[in-house]
């Protein structure tokens, strides 16, 4: 019943971005701004009433003042030329009040509302699912690299975490016929290849909605994380449970349906599902920290929160577990990043505010090559390694964003550190794929950040009030998610991301980006 009814309506999806928290009316952005009264005296008076004409009242002697019955008589007694019913006088125009970027942390005034500045995206689109997929990762396509025309496709698999453990799902989505959102009025911004939807008018934009197709795989359990690899030619998804297991799945059959009409319907219609090719359950408790090698094919890595480290290493169609764990830190370990470049030296980032480089050939606790205790203030909870410069970032419950040197990680201080922006534990944060200086965060302040560390201050520019403490190297904020979870970039559409929260999916282009 619950595949049938999955099957019918999957998920929905939005046609346009979204406001961020709320709408004024239709008049609030904009104040009214009356022209010079050319007509007027030097006193600014707008007439003088002594010449107006009397007539005799209906009772007789007494006289009274003739008052004009329409809006034209009025402007004639005021001595103000009437043309085609139009005032000669200036008329009040509207112009839009200036719009002031929100922070979070800043003070709004009585009445003010926050709305989405649409103008500051190339694309912004939401959809969601059958129930909030708190982990999910980009499937990389064979529609080329470094794609910048409209629309765009994109390819995602996610994981549920339903309220019930037997409604969750690991669902494999299509995300195509996206275009842009940018309204006309700042189509002189940007490049010339994004200059239009491809000559499209007004008309076949409001034809044009994005479509969303989905292909789903029931999960026992909440799926805690989930992370996609190419293996081989193989599409596997590894799946972190609630339940304490660890599971990869063969995505082959739903990832192929979603580029059918016939075949989609096939595998809707099928009780046939993707069942786990390996499933361990030698953790001894639930955990989120996973990572696949991109060095070494099908080795994996997962760590859990009774602090211990396992390394998957791949067996013809299998894997092998090694059951002696890495067991150097004491607290859970919250994430792992094998390195882009390296083979066999992955990181780790804990509750117990360290972060650690691990060699996976050496056993147990000896394998922590370098090791930054206390790099946060409390838990570390997400790390990711730059793939062109030896860096890492870190992100904790202190709301700090970090950047670490690996020349000297352990003896040395953080390269950059951004401590007050945040306003709530970082959840997320990855490097740009296309940019090794830009990275975006996420956090429980329900907001995703771009920085770029290559921009320095201006010391004779001089920043508005509002902005002194503002960070140069902070490019744009990204609002109006609930509890948002992971941000990711797209491999291939450049400065272009994708995050997910307990309120559905954005797919987003800053106009910066």
């Amino acid at each position: 019943m619950a595949d049938k009814m999955e099957a019918e309506e999957p998920m929905q999806m939005d046609e346009d971005g979204e406001e961020m928290i709320g709408d004024g009316d239709e008049d609030s952005d904009y104040e009214d701004v009356e022209g010079e009264d050319e007509d007027e005296g030097e006193s600014g008076e707008e007439g003088d009433d002594s010449d107006d004409d009397e007539d005799e009242g209906i009772l007789g002697d007494d006289k009274v003042r003739a008052k004009p019955k329409t809006k034209e008589e009025k402007l004639k007694k005021l001595g103000v030329e009437v043309k085609n019913g139009e005032s000669s006088k200036s008329k009040a125009k509207k112009v839009p009040k200036p719009k002031k970027a929100y922070l979070p942390g800043m003070q709004m005034k009585e009445g003010e509302s926050l709305v989405c500045d649409e103008s500051a995206y190339v694309t912004l689109h939401t959809f969601t699912t059958i129930a909030p997929c708190l982990s999910f990762d980009i499937i990389p396509d064979s529609l080329g690299p470094d794609r910048t025309k409209f629309p765009l496709t994109s390819y995602v698999v996610g994981g549920t975490q339903a309220q019930r453990s037997h409604a969750n799902h690991i669902i494999v989505m299509k995300l195509s016929n996206v275009y842009k959102t940018l309204p006309k009025a700042s189509d002189d911004e940007l490049s010339s290849d994004e200059s239009d939807n491809d000559g499209m008018d007004d008309s076949d934009m409001q034809s044009k909605k994005p479509e969303l197709n989905a292909a789903v795989i029931p999960h026992h359990g909440c799926i805690n994380r989930l992370r996609f690899n190419f293996v081989g030619d193989k599409p596997l998804v590894s799946t972190w449970s609630e339940l304490g297991k660890v599971s990869i799945w063969d995505v082959t059959t739903p990832l192929r349906a979603l580029d059918s009409v016939d075949l989609i319907q096939e595998y809707i219609k099928s009780k046939d599902k993707p069942k786990p090719i390996f499933t361990f359950k030698g953790h001894r408790g639930e955990g989120f920290a996973m990572d696949w090698s991109q060095t070494m094919p099908g080795v994996f890595a997962t760590g859990d929160t009774t602090k211990f480290i396992h390394i998957w290493r791949p067996n013809e169609s299998s894997w092998i577990v090694d059951q002696r764990p890495f067991s150097a830190h004491t607290a859970s370990v919250e994430d792992i990043q094998w390195s882009p470049n390296e083979q066999h030296v992955f990181a780790s980032c804990s509750v117990d505010k360290s972060i650690r480089i691990w060699d996976a050939r050496v056993k147990s606790n000896k394998g922590a090559m370098i090791t930054k205790e206390n790099a946060h203030d409390s838990d570390v909870n997400v790390i990711h390694w730059n793939r062109k410069d030896p860096f890492i970032a870190s992100g904790g419950d202190d709301c700090a964003l970090k950047v670490w040197d690996l020349r000297s990680f352990s003896s040395g201080e953080s390269v950059a550190e951004f401590r007050h922006h945040h306003k709530g534990p970082i959840c997320s944060v990855e490097w740009s794929p296309n940019e090794s200086s830009v990275l975006a965060t996420a956090g429980e302040d329900d907001q995703v950040a771009i920085w770029d560390l290559a921009v320095e201050r201006d010391p004779e520019e001089k920043a508005d009030d509002d902005m002194q403490d503002v960070p140069p190297q902070l490019m744009f904020v990204h609002q109006g998610q609930q509890d948002i979870k992971e941000v990711h970039w797209h491999p291939q559409i450049p400065g272009t991301l994708i995050s997910t929260a307990a309120t559905g999916f954005n797919i987003f282009k800053p106009i910066n980006a």
